[in-house]
């Protein structure tokens, strides 16, 4: 089981470079940042600053998307990276949604989320690559044959299938288990009809943590749900809520949701937030004692799961690392 962090773009530059060495020191192998740089500060300068401060520890964007740079000028950043790195940069790529739809903008269709996969991998590669409306193909003189890892955020039929036929894995966001077995078997399934070896494909959970009492704990992370219920309600509206494809238990809990803030995603203080219940927290989120934690993840990893991602968002950051480095991890990897 491999474990990581994610910071949103407003964690201050002392603070990560802070946490980042606590959480490698504790054992995590990841570092994830979110990618929406009008919500939050550009997350990149902050990856290159973050590697400069550790050894092994990998970095990456959870998610970034086809729209928001040129494809050209993001497999040059990830290549660039990879080469000052000595490798150490993967991609969690989705269709786009904080970063664009605060701009008034559409997600990008799966057919562009993976045509976008499969030429940003050419070009880091070294490969000549034609794309979109570039009327010339590119190639990179300085590329050195790095393969790039990409992670791809998933939670319809259509999301997940194209994860299994072209991404290196899956990013589930949300920790309940028999959703991530739901969600794995769907790019298993996928993957292997294209031909391709699953045996290395890689499954994260990526959801909350914290420690203390339900009820605290439930306070800190209530803003989780609300985040993926913005998710789902994409799919409900393409779907039907009713569709035998998708599992009710995904669906039903967003019957009254009413809407969504971008301006505050990802937040506590979200006006949106009185349609998630007790039970739904609990069964999206990793909370409670250490043990609950080991308890959780455990069927996490029953469950397919190869990395449990936190979301480091709630307060009480260094407590959680250092109660993962003592209590959590070495139950897992020591």
């Amino acid at each position: 089981m491999e474990f990581g962090i994610t910071f949103k773009g407003f964690v201050e530059p002392d603070r990560a470079r802070y946490l980042v060495k606590q959480a490698e020191h504790a054992g995590f192998s990841y570092c994830w940042f979110y990618d929406s740089h009008i919500l939050w500060r550009e997350c990149y300068p902050a990856i290159a600053m973050c590697m400069e401060h550790t050894k092994n520890m990998r970095f990456g964007p959870c998610v970034t998307n086809p729209k928001a740079r040129d494809w050209s000028l993001a497999a040059s950043l990830w290549g660039s990276l990879a080469l000052q790195s000595n490798g150490r940069i993967d991609v969690g790529l989705g269709r786009g949604d904080s970063s664009v739809r605060v701009m008034g903008k559409k997600p990008a269709t799966i057919a562009q989320m993976t045509e976008f996969t499969q030429k940003v991998k050419a070009m880091i590669r070294g490969e000549e690559v034609s794309y979109g409306e570039c009327p010339e193909p590119v190639k990179f003189p300085w590329a050195k044959g790095y393969e790039l890892p990409v992670w791809i955020g998933a939670y319809g039929p259509k999301a997940l299938a194209a994860a299994g036929e072209v991404g290196d894995g899956v990013i589930l966001q949300i920790g309940e288990p028999e959703l991530i077995r739901w969600f794995t078997e769907q790019c298993m399934v996928a993957g292997k009809a294209a031909g391709r070896d699953m045996s290395n494909f890689k499954v994260q959970a990526a959801a909350p943590a914290y420690f203390g009492s339900m009820d605290e704990c439930r306070e800190a992370t209530k803003w989780f749900p609300a985040m993926v219920g913005n998710h789902v309600a994409d799919i409900v509206e393409k779907y039907g809520a009713d569709n035998p494809d998708i599992p009710s238990s995904l669906t039903s809990y967003i019957e009254n949701r009413r809407g969504y803030d971008y301006s505050k995603h990802g937040q506590s203080d979200n006006p949106y937030l009185d349609f998630i219940t007790e039970d739904i927290i609990d069964s999206f989120c990793v909370l409670g004692s250490a043990d609950d934690h080991i308890e959780k993840i455990q069927s996490l990893e029953k469950a397919g799961v190869t990395q449990y991602n936190i979301y480091l968002d709630n307060g009480n950051e260094e407590q959680i690392i250092a109660e993962y480095g003592e209590k959590v991890i070495p139950a897992f990897n020591g």
